[in-house]
């Protein structure tokens, strides 16, 4: 048999949160191995700018996403490919006249947000990940079993390949439907909205003004998020949360009847929806891990939590979860602690999963808020969006902590 290797940090998944982590530990003297089921040799970025190029799942990165990013070297990269920077936001209710504005102005700042394609940020990432030497990426392979060692809190992990790694931490990267979270036996708290997202690209009549569109409805939102385009072209990536019924119906619809049911749900605010890529359907659930780490144990990002898109914030708590967590282990690493120990990883739970559960619990609010069909809920949503909509101060503050400037 094959000696076992050995590994500071073995990472399970690199998808964004993954990869990241990896890249915020290397350069530190730790060891690290990236394990990914999926082959992730390179991606072909496609070059041209169509209905048909865009992946179907991107980002609303906040700049304290993107500072992130900065630190880990991909920013300018994924810049260079494209992306698309909204300076304003515009909300509003289907079953009322409620509505609220938000501008980067307000707060001095160059924009909201930027829209990013999920396969361009994992590329990039990848790409900056296989320039490290202290980064070693097993792909495509998968966790078996992990199992304490007992010895100095080592864990004997052995994947599926049959490659056996003696490591000090594990970290669950690897998604909602975590393994590594089932197999070490973490609890996590589920519910069910009974909805489905419909995601795809769409070509509008009208320019999309440099604004992420919400439209709230009983039967779930509909975002429009803008997307770059030509002179003459504009593209936005839509995200259409409805029930379980509706969406069997919609996703029934030929294109041209899809399009024609988007526009007038839409309420024909950029006009006629001139086309629309293949789409892709996911169940709307949240699920948020109980506790977030084990001795030698630790769930990031989706692992963790698993949020309703309708604020887009996913990808932005998990980004932060990991700037926590590498936080905490090099600062374990560099103090000759454990770095995965107990007292290290409770420290990251502590500054994050607070943060995170609040997060989930106001996208919950707003979510039954907004679906509620009784009379006196809806006058009062639509109250407090005309009330809120003309009180700048407590605009800039809304602004300022969904940019994370707070």
């Amino acid at each position: 048999m094959s000696k076992a290797k050995t590994s500071d940090v073995v990472i399970i998944g690199a998808g964004v949160a993954g990869a990241s982590l990896a890249l915020a530990l290397s350069g530190h003297g730790l060891s690290i191995q990236l394990i990914e089921a999926t082959d992730r040799s390179g991606y072909l970025l496609p070059t041209a700018r169509d209905l048909h190029s865009f992946d179907l799942r991107v980002s609303a990165l906040t700049p304290r996403s993107v500072k992130i990013l900065e630190r880990l070297g991909v920013w300018q990269s994924i810049k260079s490919y494209r992306y698309f920077p909204y300076t304003h936001m515009k909300v509003w209710d289907a079953d009322g006249t409620g509505s609220i504005e938000f501008d980067s102005a307000a707060v001095g700042a160059p924009e909201l947000g930027n829209i990013v394609e999920n396969r361009a940020l994992i590329s990039e990432l990848m790409n900056e990940v296989i320039r490290r030497v202290d980064i070693a990426v097993i792909s495509p392979d998968q966790l078996e079993y992990a199992v304490s060692s007992g010895y100095e809190n080592l864990l004997k992990i052995t994947l599926l390949s049959g490659e056996k790694i003696t490591s000090r931490l594990l970290v669950a990267a690897d998604g909602a439907n975590s393994r590594v979270r089932g197999l070490m036996g973490f609890e996590t708290k589920e519910w069910d909205y009974y909805q489905q997202a419909i995601v795809a690209t769409v070509q509008i009549e009208k320019h999309h003004e440099a604004t992420a569109w919400q439209r709230f409805s009983s039967t779930g939102p509909l975002a429009f998020l803008p997307l770059p385009g030509g002179e003459n072209t504009h593209y936005c990536s839509i995200v259409w949360s409805c029930d379980d019924w509706l969406a069997e119906e919609l996703n029934s619809l030929a294109d041209e009847q899809f399009c024609k049911r988007l526009a007038a749900e839409f309420e024909y605010r950029l006009g006629h929806i001139l086309g629309v890529s293949d789409r892709a359907t996911f169940p709307l659930k949240q699920s948020h891990a109980i506790s977030y780490f084990k001795p030698s144990v630790a769930l990031v990002g989706d692992s963790a939590h698993r949020i309703h898109p309708l604020a887009g914030q996913g990808l932005n708590i998990g980004l932060l979860d990991i700037d926590v967590l590498a936080e905490e282990l090099l600062l374990a690493h560099n103090s000759n602690i454990e770095i995965g120990s107990s007292g290290v990883l409770a420290r990251y739970q502590r500054r994050r999963r607070g943060e995170n559960l609040q997060m989930m619990l106001a996208m919950d609010g707003f979510k039954h808020l907004f679906g509620s069909r009784k009379i006196p809920v809806r006058w009062l949503r639509n109250e407090g969006l005309r009330k809120v909509n003309q009180l700048e101060w407590v605009k800039k503050r809304i602004i300022s902590y969904a940019m994370g400037l707070d």
